[in-house]
């Protein structure tokens, strides 16, 4: 998915984000569910793989 279908995606009831989590949590997070995409980004395993899951959760957290 890039950028304009993520920002189109944004007019969906539902999460249609499905190839990766980290995507699904910037989603729900634009749509003003902190709590879901925490929840999803805090789900993933930690290692060498998941660095974007740690991106997204230390954007989650910013003042």
């Amino acid at each position: 998915m890039d950028y304009p279908a993520f920002l189109n995606s944004l007019n969906a009831a539902t999460c249609p984000v499905t190839e990766h989590p980290c995507l699904a949590a910037l989603w729900f997070d634009a749509k003003g569910d902190w709590d879901r995409a925490h929840e999803i980004v805090q789900s993933l395993p930690d290692g060498p793989l998941e660095t974007g899951a740690a991106r997204i959760h230390a954007y989650l957290h910013r003042c």
